[in-house]
């Protein structure tokens, strides 16, 4: 591998730029990453620029992954392309890059991009990398469960969702049709109450299709470690969430922890087995190496900041959303990791970023969540809005309103609004995707 070369000769960049310039360099491209480029972009004295890095080209709209499962929306709809989010300019910059490390006394990171490596000088960093998904928790999930984090991870899940009833109208074994038409999630947080109401309502809907196959022969079932789903919102509401799941035909097993997984099933702590071909992982989360490797100060894997999201001990490093320890001043407790606070965290630190460079005090981190929103099936949500709170379609219609509002551009936002009217009108797609090109066996 040639070594890195150096950030003049390559992004800092091309002749008729300023090579003395600073960068401010934000690392990950979700919510809080994001949020916070958009509020530095243009806002950044002369003599700084603003350099986005991420592996991927697009940020991706995490909680509306379910619904590319249950086929509401088309994966494309849920990701917007980050040059798009952050124009590039003079003072703004996006590179397409894995970041292999960062020296904090020397001001450096090093990077892998499709040119080659790079190492880029910062003056200030911007830690918003979040976490991944971990379905090695428990024996036997890293080989036999599907994770639900990534756009891919969603289009898998959907395309074995559709193998699986196209294998029962061919099988004649009984068990193993039972077997096949199981479909058991693990973690009764957001995700996998949202994704159990997505598949226990396209499984309803797009049974038609396959008229061999009987409604009794399908069943979704969500297991619990903890006595209650939804544990971030109000009893009433998570009352309602399960009432409207097991009305749907959603097996609700609470309070029963997984111990270890085979291709075969799912055993449970009570050493109950739950026969299944589909396990799916929503609970693991698993910090991401380069916290790991940082030398900050982490807890429980996720960065300490301070109160204003400064990294403990270091100068010039921050960090936020998912992969930071922050705790809220409003009430001293730590902030989840959610879409909400990724957002203020992002609007503070960007703020605060910009006090440091003027001289100015930064401020502490403190949000009066606005609430908490969920889905639990189609036309179907509960949420908490300013201590109001709302079930069935209401809330359906302002978990939907709440993430359209986000999605940046016009027309972005044109074509998921149409999208969704068109999927509350006619019946979910079923189309089965194949990504492998022309010549490649499967």
């Amino acid at each position: 591998m040639n070594a890195p070369v150096a950030l003049s000769e390559t992004i800092g960049f091309a002749p008729g730029l300023d090579e003395e310039m600073r960068n401010i360099v934000v690392i990950g491209g979700g919510f809080a990453g994001c949020a916070a480029v958009r509020r530095l972009r243009g806002r950044l004295p002369a003599g700084y620029r603003l350099v986005l890095i991420s592996e991927e080209s697009y940020t991706t709209f995490n909680p509306l992954l379910a619904e590319v499962v249950g086929a509401s929306i088309f994966p494309e709809q849920i990701v917007a392309p980050l040059r798009q989010v952050a124009p590039p300019s003079e003072q703004c910059r996006f590179v397409m890059a894995r970041v292999r490390e960062f020296d904090a006394s020397a001001r450096t990171l090093t990077c892998e991009t499709l040119a080659g490596p790079m190492r880029v000088a910062y003056d200030q960093l911007v830690l918003a990398f979040g976490n991944l998904a971990r379905t090695d928790f428990l024996p036997g999930f890293a080989e036999h469960a599907l994770p639900l984090k990534t756009v891919g991870d969603a289009l898998e899940l959907r395309n074995v969702v559709l193998r699986r009833l196209a294998r029962i109208e061919l099988e004649r074994d009984a068990q193993e049709r039972s077997a096949l038409g199981a479909f058991v999630i693990v973690g009764g947080g957001f995700s996998g109450v949202e994704l159990a109401g997505e598949l226990v309502d396209v499984l309803a809907a797009v049974r038609k299709y396959y008229p061999r196959v009987h409604a009794s022969e399908l069943k979704v079932t969500l297991v619990q470690d903890q006595p209650y789903l939804l544990p971030e919102m109000p009893p009433s509401l998570r009352v309602a969430a399960q009432a409207s799941l097991e009305r749907r035909g959603v097996e609700i097993r609470l309070g029963q922890r997984a111990a270890s997984a085979d291709a075969d099933s799912l055993t449970l702590a009570n050493n109950e087995i739950l026969y299944t071909r589909t396990l799916i992982a929503s609970a693991g989360v698993r910090p991401h190496p380069l916290a790991q490797a940082s030398g900050l100060l982490l807890e429980r894997g996720r960065i300490v900041v301070e109160p204003d999201l400064s990294a403990v001990g270091f100068n010039g490093i921050w960090a936020l959303g998912d992969c930071a320890h922050v705790r809220n001043a409003q009430d001293g407790e730590v902030c989840p990791p959610t879409a909400q606070f990724a957002v203020r965290h992002g609007a503070l630190l960007a703020d605060n970023i910009l006090r440091r460079l003027c001289g100015q005090p930064t401020r502490a981190f403190r949000y009066r969540p606005r609430g908490a929103l969920a889905t639990v099936g189609r036309l179907n949500g509960v949420a908490e809005i300013y201590g109001v709170r709302f079930t069935g379609l209401t809330a359906w219609l302002l978990w939907r309103a709440f993430y359209l509002i986000r999605v940046p551009t016009f027309g972005r936002k044109l074509r998921i609004w149409a999208e969704w009217t068109w999927g509350m009108l006619f019946s979910a797609d079923i189309t089965h995707f194949r990504f492998t090109r022309s010549g490649v066996e499967r």
